[in-house]
């Protein structure tokens, strides 16, 4: 019995370890920038899988208690079903707003 049931044990093992391997997809920096300076900075990148972001900070009341960066930026990225989304933002001292087509709209105007 107990040589029954290691069998059975390898068995099962085997088959797990001879399933298939995920297809993920590697994807390439096609393109980077980056600058930045004490006051601020910008970047922007592209892969070959059809995601880009772009972004820049902007120092805000330097050197008081109020200092913050405030950002602007964009990113896309293709989804699962075939779609590219975009998502354009603003992060600052009122938090983080997006917006996009396939975004809910939260009545919020900024």
């Amino acid at each position: 019995m107990k040589y029954t049931i290691a069998i059975v044990f390898v068995a099962f093992l085997s088959c797990s370890l001879a399933a298939p391997a995920a297809d993920y997809q590697q994807s390439v920096i096609e393109h980077y920038t980056s600058d930045v300076q004490p006051d601020g900075y910008t970047f922007d990148f592209r892969t070959s899988d059809g995601q880009m972001h772009s972004a820049s900070g902007v120092l805000k009341n330097a050197g008081t208690e109020n200092e913050s960066i405030a950002v602007t930026g964009s990113y896309s990225f293709v989804a699962d079903d075939g779609q590219t989304y975009t998502v354009n933002y603003i992060a600052d001292e009122n938090g983080f707003q997006p917006q996009g087509a396939h975004l809910p709209d939260n009545g919020i105007s900024h």
